[in-house]
């Protein structure tokens, strides 16, 4: 049995609200016991440095009804029964038609989302208040086959100090799981588009410095064993885990906020539901404040121009996105190569 329903007390903003969570004792994370209570006072806990990195932006929740191991989709419109206090924001998708999308403004909007059966938050790099103009610039290290975690370390602090170099501050956390997340605030003056060249340009001169341990290659044959700067990441409707999100990894990983002197030495699998909370009283939100002195992307946007002018045009868009102007096929070289 997953037990009788529970309610708890969340603070926030407007006071305090009540939330019932159902099947409290149904375990979501089976190998580390992890249930759904623990889940939502979880969220309970973490939930001031939780909205001030995820809320006021359009959020799509990631639900898995039977826990980590069982089928999964996600919510991006506002689900059915959602209370009247939790709002949403009307977006435009890649397609062009527009929709309303979730916004969390308090945690027990998070904690209301767990009793909805989410483990992961994706919110948009951009805010309810211009969601055609990120107000992020994100950038997804991802290890491939061969490398991992610590293989990712050298390229974000290499990261780090090229964002210096054009006038932006990185913010670093765990994926959850092998790989980084660096965010950079900026002025929400562009959109997706030129926020997408930009981290285009940003990788490319990453690669230029590293080029034996960074790549831009779409194609994962072409990867080899390098960190990949997910650019595609950089699109609209295309997001990460937010900061502080569970994630649906056997050990409850949380993707997790650190400062920049923690990351080399840091193992991400020790950031969990169950250490989160301790680490957050211990010392503090690494990323408390993180949108107050955003910068801007000018001088990466004037890199994608010199390298357009040197002939490096587009790269490929997902597989679901309309046919993009200046983009090159959608076919894997050795297809292309050796056609059926």
């Amino acid at each position: 049995m997953a037990g009788d329903a529970v309610t708890l007390d969340v603070p926030g903003p407007h006071g305090d609200r009540e939330v019932r969570i159902s099947s409290p004792t149904r375990v979501i994370w089976p190998e580390v016991g992890v249930t759904k209570l623990e889940l939502a006072e979880y969220l309970v806990a973490v939930g001031g440095p939780f909205i001030e990195a995820n809320g006021d932006r359009p959020v799509s929740l990631q639900r898995f009804p039977g826990g980590i191991d069982g089928e999964q989709f996600f919510s991006k419109n506002p689900p059915k029964g959602a209370p009247e206090w939790v709002r949403s924001v009307s977006v435009t998708y890649p397609s062009g038609r527009r929709h309303p999308q979730l916004v969390l403004d308090e945690p027990a909007g998070a904690v209301w989302a767990a009793q909805m059966n989410t483990i992961v938050f994706h919110p948009w790099p951009s805010s309810t208040a211009d969601t055609d103009n990120p107000d992020q610039l994100r950038i997804d290290l991802d290890p491939q086959p061969g490398t991992g975690f610590a293989e990712a370390v050298p390229a974000a602090l290499a990261l780090r100090e090229l964002l210096g170099e054009v006038g932006l501050t990185g913010f670093v956390k765990t994926s959850g799981s092998r790989g980084i997340h660096v965010f950079a605030p900026i002025e929400p003056e562009h959109e997706f588009l030129d926020v997408r060249h930009a981290v285009i340009a940003l990788g490319r001169e990453l690669e230029r410095r590293m080029p034996a341990e960074i790549t831009t290659a779409w194609w994962k044959e072409e990867r080899g064993d390098r960190i990949f700067v997910d650019y595609n990441q950089a699109n609209r409707d295309r997001t990460m885990a937010g900061a502080y999100s569970p994630r649906p990894l056997p050990h409850a990983s949380v993707s997790c906020p650190l400062e920049w002197d923690e990351l080399e030495h840091a193992d991400p699998t020790r950031f969990t539901i169950r250490t989160v909370p301790d680490r957050l009283r211990d010392v503090g939100d690494p990323w408390a404040g993180m949108q107050s002195n955003p910068g801007r992307i000018g001088m990466l946007l004037d890199w994608w121009q010199r390298d357009l002018d040197d002939g490096l045009g587009e790269l490929p868009f997902p597989p679901d996105f309309p046919k993009m102007p200046g983009e090159p096929m959608r076919v894997q070289p050795s297809r292309a190569r050796n056609p059926q």
